[in-house]
Protein backbone atom coordinates (compact mmCIF):
# COMPACT_ATOMS: atom_id res chain seq x y z
CA UNK A 1 0.00 0.00 0.00
CA UNK A 2 2.81 2.39 0.93
CA UNK A 3 4.65 1.85 -2.38
CA UNK A 4 1.40 2.36 -4.26
CA UNK A 5 0.73 5.64 -2.55
CA UNK A 6 4.22 6.87 -3.31
CA UNK A 7 3.82 6.05 -6.99
CA UNK A 8 0.34 7.54 -7.20
CA UNK A 9 0.75 10.75 -5.26
CA UNK A 10 4.46 11.43 -5.31
CA UNK A 11 6.89 12.25 -2.54
CA UNK A 12 5.32 15.61 -1.49
CA UNK A 13 1.90 14.06 -0.88
CA UNK A 14 3.46 11.17 0.98
CA UNK A 15 5.28 13.58 3.28
CA UNK A 16 1.98 15.23 4.13
CA UNK A 17 0.49 11.82 4.87
CA UNK A 18 3.37 11.10 7.24
CA UNK A 19 4.70 8.19 5.14
CA UNK A 20 8.11 9.79 4.63
CA UNK A 21 10.21 11.91 6.96
CA UNK A 22 10.20 15.66 6.45
CA UNK A 23 13.06 17.28 4.62
CA UNK A 24 16.08 18.19 6.71
CA UNK A 25 15.71 21.54 8.39
CA UNK A 26 11.92 21.58 8.18
CA UNK A 27 9.65 21.72 11.22
CA UNK A 28 6.29 20.03 11.72
CA UNK A 29 3.46 22.41 12.65
CA UNK A 30 0.02 20.86 12.90
CA UNK A 31 0.78 18.33 10.18
CA UNK A 32 2.41 20.73 7.74
CA UNK A 33 6.15 21.12 7.34
CA UNK A 34 7.63 24.60 7.16
CA UNK A 35 11.29 25.32 6.59
CA UNK A 36 13.05 28.28 8.15
CA UNK A 37 12.76 30.72 5.25
CA UNK A 38 13.09 34.52 5.49
CA UNK A 39 9.66 36.14 5.63
CA UNK A 40 7.76 32.86 6.08
CA UNK A 41 6.15 33.30 9.49
CA UNK A 42 2.75 34.13 11.00
CA UNK A 43 3.24 36.93 13.54
CA UNK A 44 5.81 38.75 15.66
CA UNK A 45 6.56 38.55 19.37
CA UNK A 46 8.06 41.58 21.08
CA UNK A 47 10.02 40.24 24.06
CA UNK A 48 10.52 42.77 26.85
CA UNK A 49 13.08 41.58 29.37
CA UNK A 50 12.95 42.69 33.02
CA UNK A 51 16.49 44.04 33.32
CA UNK A 52 16.90 43.65 37.12
CA UNK A 53 16.36 39.88 36.86
CA UNK A 54 18.80 39.59 33.96
CA UNK A 55 21.46 41.63 35.74
CA UNK A 56 21.11 39.56 38.90
CA UNK A 57 20.99 36.09 37.37
CA UNK A 58 23.02 36.15 34.12
CA UNK A 59 26.36 34.37 34.22
CA UNK A 60 28.05 37.26 32.44
CA UNK A 61 25.67 40.24 32.43
CA UNK A 62 26.36 43.04 29.98
CA UNK A 63 28.41 45.70 31.78
CA UNK A 64 26.67 48.60 30.05
CA UNK A 65 23.14 47.37 30.65
CA UNK A 66 23.83 46.54 34.29
CA UNK A 67 26.01 49.51 35.20
CA UNK A 68 25.12 50.96 38.63
CA UNK A 69 22.71 53.86 38.42
CA UNK A 70 21.07 52.92 35.12
CA UNK A 71 17.92 51.76 36.89
CA UNK A 72 16.53 49.97 33.85
CA UNK A 73 13.19 48.19 34.02
CA UNK A 74 11.86 46.59 30.83
CA UNK A 75 14.27 46.54 27.89
CA UNK A 76 13.86 45.07 24.41
CA UNK A 77 15.17 41.54 24.27
CA UNK A 78 14.05 40.97 20.72
CA UNK A 79 11.43 41.03 17.98
CA UNK A 80 10.82 37.42 17.03
CA UNK A 81 9.09 36.07 13.92
CA UNK A 82 6.83 33.22 15.07
CA UNK A 83 4.79 30.39 13.63
CA UNK A 84 1.43 29.57 15.19
CA UNK A 85 3.42 26.80 16.84
CA UNK A 86 7.16 27.19 17.16
CA UNK A 87 9.42 29.70 15.45
CA UNK A 88 12.08 29.94 12.73
CA UNK A 89 15.67 30.86 13.47
CA UNK A 90 18.95 31.53 11.66
CA UNK A 91 17.15 31.75 8.32
CA UNK A 92 19.88 33.10 6.07
CA UNK A 93 22.90 31.05 5.04
CA UNK A 94 24.51 34.27 3.77
CA UNK A 95 24.02 36.77 6.56
CA UNK A 96 23.97 40.49 5.78
CA UNK A 97 26.00 42.17 8.51
CA UNK A 98 24.31 45.28 9.93
CA UNK A 99 25.75 48.54 8.65
CA UNK A 100 26.82 51.39 10.92
CA UNK A 101 23.53 53.17 10.14
CA UNK A 102 21.58 50.03 11.08
CA UNK A 103 23.45 49.77 14.38
CA UNK A 104 22.61 53.40 15.13
CA UNK A 105 18.93 52.45 14.92
CA UNK A 106 19.56 49.37 17.05
CA UNK A 107 21.35 51.47 19.67
CA UNK A 108 18.14 53.32 20.41
CA UNK A 109 16.23 50.05 20.91
CA UNK A 110 18.44 47.38 22.47
CA UNK A 111 20.36 47.71 25.75
CA UNK A 112 23.63 46.51 24.18
CA UNK A 113 25.20 46.21 20.74
CA UNK A 114 26.08 42.57 21.32
CA UNK A 115 22.44 41.69 21.96
CA UNK A 116 21.31 43.57 18.85
CA UNK A 117 23.77 41.71 16.63
CA UNK A 118 22.81 38.35 18.16
CA UNK A 119 19.09 39.06 17.69
CA UNK A 120 19.66 39.99 14.05
CA UNK A 121 21.48 36.71 13.37
CA UNK A 122 18.99 34.45 15.15
CA UNK A 123 15.66 36.21 14.55
CA UNK A 124 16.11 39.17 12.22
CA UNK A 125 17.29 37.01 9.34
CA UNK A 126 13.87 35.31 9.47
CA UNK A 127 11.93 38.56 9.09
CA UNK A 128 12.56 39.03 5.38
CA UNK A 129 13.83 42.54 6.16
CA UNK A 130 17.29 44.04 5.85
CA UNK A 131 19.06 44.82 9.17
CA UNK A 132 18.10 48.51 9.29
CA UNK A 133 14.44 47.77 8.50
CA UNK A 134 14.39 44.98 11.09
CA UNK A 135 15.74 47.24 13.81
CA UNK A 136 13.23 49.92 12.84
CA UNK A 137 10.47 47.31 13.14
CA UNK A 138 11.70 46.47 16.65
CA UNK A 139 11.67 50.18 17.48
CA UNK A 140 8.14 50.61 16.14
CA UNK A 141 6.87 47.62 18.11
CA UNK A 142 8.45 48.91 21.29
CA UNK A 143 6.97 52.38 20.79
CA UNK A 144 3.52 50.80 20.36
CA UNK A 145 3.64 49.36 23.90
CA UNK A 146 3.03 51.48 27.00
CA UNK A 147 4.84 50.24 30.09
CA UNK A 148 2.56 50.52 33.14
CA UNK A 149 3.66 53.17 35.62
CA UNK A 150 3.93 50.51 38.31
CA UNK A 151 6.53 48.63 36.22
CA UNK A 152 8.89 51.32 34.99
CA UNK A 153 11.84 50.30 37.16
CA UNK A 154 13.18 52.02 40.24
CA UNK A 155 11.31 51.75 43.50
CA UNK A 156 12.01 48.78 45.73
CA UNK A 157 12.05 44.99 45.46
CA UNK A 158 8.58 43.44 45.67
CA UNK A 159 6.51 40.41 44.81
CA UNK A 160 3.62 40.37 42.37
CA UNK A 161 1.25 37.80 40.92
CA UNK A 162 1.86 37.15 37.20
CA UNK A 163 -1.83 37.80 36.52
CA UNK A 164 -1.47 41.22 38.17
CA UNK A 165 1.40 42.07 35.83
CA UNK A 166 -0.72 41.02 32.85
CA UNK A 167 -3.65 43.11 34.04
CA UNK A 168 -1.46 46.19 34.37
CA UNK A 169 -0.28 45.81 30.77
CA UNK A 170 -3.81 45.21 29.51
CA UNK A 171 -5.06 48.32 31.31
CA UNK A 172 -2.23 50.45 29.89
CA UNK A 173 -2.56 49.29 26.27
CA UNK A 174 -5.76 49.58 24.28
CA UNK A 175 -6.48 46.39 22.36
CA UNK A 176 -4.13 44.22 24.40
CA UNK A 177 -5.78 41.12 25.89
CA UNK A 178 -4.54 38.20 27.99
CA UNK A 179 -4.56 35.96 24.90
CA UNK A 180 -2.19 38.32 23.06
CA UNK A 181 0.63 38.20 25.60
CA UNK A 182 2.65 36.08 27.98
CA UNK A 183 4.24 36.78 31.36
CA UNK A 184 7.37 34.62 31.68
CA UNK A 185 9.20 33.85 34.89
CA UNK A 186 12.40 32.01 35.82
CA UNK A 187 13.61 30.86 39.22
CA UNK A 188 10.73 32.57 40.93
CA UNK A 189 11.40 35.98 39.38
CA UNK A 190 9.89 38.05 36.56
CA UNK A 191 11.80 37.29 33.39
CA UNK A 192 9.91 38.82 30.46
CA UNK A 193 6.62 40.09 29.13
CA UNK A 194 6.07 38.93 25.54
CA UNK A 195 3.52 40.68 23.39
CA UNK A 196 2.19 39.35 20.08
CA UNK A 197 1.85 41.61 17.05
CA UNK A 198 0.36 41.01 13.62
CA UNK A 199 2.90 40.46 10.87
CA UNK A 200 2.41 44.04 9.63
CA UNK A 201 2.89 45.37 13.20
CA UNK A 202 -0.39 47.30 12.98
CA UNK A 203 -1.86 45.81 16.12
CA UNK A 204 -1.81 43.07 18.72
CA UNK A 205 -2.80 39.57 17.66
CA UNK A 206 -3.93 36.43 19.52
CA UNK A 207 -1.21 33.88 20.20
CA UNK A 208 -2.94 31.16 22.22
CA UNK A 209 -0.04 28.70 22.15
CA UNK A 210 2.25 31.32 23.71
CA UNK A 211 -0.37 32.61 26.14
CA UNK A 212 -0.90 29.10 27.49
CA UNK A 213 2.71 29.12 28.65
CA UNK A 214 2.16 31.97 31.14
CA UNK A 215 4.07 31.83 34.40
CA UNK A 216 2.05 29.66 36.81
CA UNK A 217 3.70 30.79 40.04
CA UNK A 218 1.45 32.28 42.69
CA UNK A 219 3.69 35.34 42.95
CA UNK A 220 7.15 36.21 41.68
CA UNK A 221 9.99 38.55 42.61
CA UNK A 222 10.07 41.85 40.74
CA UNK A 223 13.48 43.29 41.52
CA UNK A 224 14.14 47.03 41.49
CA UNK A 225 16.42 48.65 38.94
CA UNK A 226 19.77 49.67 40.38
Amino acid sequence: MRDGLLRRFGRAAACLLGLLPAAAGAQDFGGFNRGDRPGAFDFYVLALSWSPTYCETADRPDARQCAPGRGLGFVVHGLWPQYERGYPQNCSAVERAPTRQAMEVAGAVYPSEGLARYEWRKHGTCSGLDPAAYFRAARDAREAVTIPDELKGGGSDRRMAPIEIARLFVAANRGLRPDTMQVACARGALQEVRICFSKDLRGFTPCPDLARQNCRSRDIAVGAGR
